[in-house]
């Protein structure tokens, strides 16, 4: 158990020191100064539940039900990309 705990972390502390879009993001608008805490609290909270969806095994779910709810799907994540690219 303390095996898998310790593998999950580091390849999750790996994945979060990475610098990558996202990161760089954050770095230069902190840099400038602007919406620092917004920026910051949008990008941790998004990865927090999308590090929850996937432990939670949300593939399974919607392999079992993709047709239902790709056009759902599809919808929130163009307004999830529309409301990150505002910031």
């Amino acid at each position: 158990m303390l095996s898998a705990f310790l593998t999950g972390f580091v390849l999750g502390f790996s994945l979060i020191l990475a610098i990558g879009a996202q990161n760089s993001f954050v770095l230069r608008q902190g840099l400038m100064g602007r919406h620092v805490f917004t920026v910051a609290l949008f990008c941790s909270l998004s990865d927090a539940l999308l590090i929850s969806i996937g432990v939670a095994g949300i593939s399974i779910f919607l392999n079992n039900y993709i047709d239902l709810v790709s056009d759902w799907l599809f919808g929130i994540s163009a307004i999830w990309l529309a409301g990150y690219g505002l910031l």
